[in-house]
């Protein structure tokens, strides 16, 4: 009984969560600082701490650029009531994509399977002088199977923390284009 009241008052406006989840500003202005501060983190670890990126953390900034994208359409249009709610379900997408491609990338960090990413294994680079340089400059950075980085105190990898970061995002989302549809009603 307690948990349909919680439910119910929910999606009534005067709910704080409702609310916020309502508002375009707010949700699509989250979304890109959100985005902007997982790329300066992802880009200050290889700066400052040496971590050299894979195919897969690359992939994985993308998802952060496109969902910063479509959250600044999404910002741009807030004066449209029919686009907040579907640019929210479209940023909900990403993040959603962005969490797959993180948690194919545990998998391969945690030796599940074999990564199928072309670039993802670095390959020998051979003894011919010639040779040796095409594949250093065609060679990834980092192979994907490694761990460059892992949690202290719970042992967690960056990509790992992106599962639960975008994988949350994507859930934020989908409530916010529910709340931005009702707003609109």
């Amino acid at each position: 009984m307690a948990r349909c009241s919680i439910l119910r008052s929910m999606t009534t406006s005067n709910c704080p969560i409702t609310r916020l989840l309502s508002c375009p500003v707010t949700v699509f202005g989250g979304v890109i600082a959100i985005s902007i501060t997982a790329l300066a983190a992802a880009l200050a670890s290889e700066v400052f701490l040496g971590l050299e990126p894979c195919k897969l953390c690359i992939y994985q900034r993308w998802g952060f650029v496109a969902a910063g994208m479509l959250a600044a359409i999404g910002l741009f249009m807030r004066k449209s009531p029919a686009w907040s709610p579907r640019m929210a379900l479209l940023t909900a997408i990403a993040f959603a994509v962005n969490a797959a491609v993180a948690l194919y990338h545990t998998g391969v960090e945690k030796k599940w399977w074999v990564s199928q990413v072309e670039g993802c294994i670095v390959t020998d680079f051979g003894t011919e002088p010639d040779s040796i340089l095409a594949n250093i400059m065609a060679a990834p950075t980092a192979p994907c199977d490694t761990i460059p980085w892992a949690d202290p105190l719970l042992g967690l990898s960056m990509a790992n923390y992106n599962v639960i970061l975008c994988a949350g995002m994507a859930l934020v989302m989908i409530a916010a284009a529910f709340a931005l549809r009702t707003k609109k009603a």
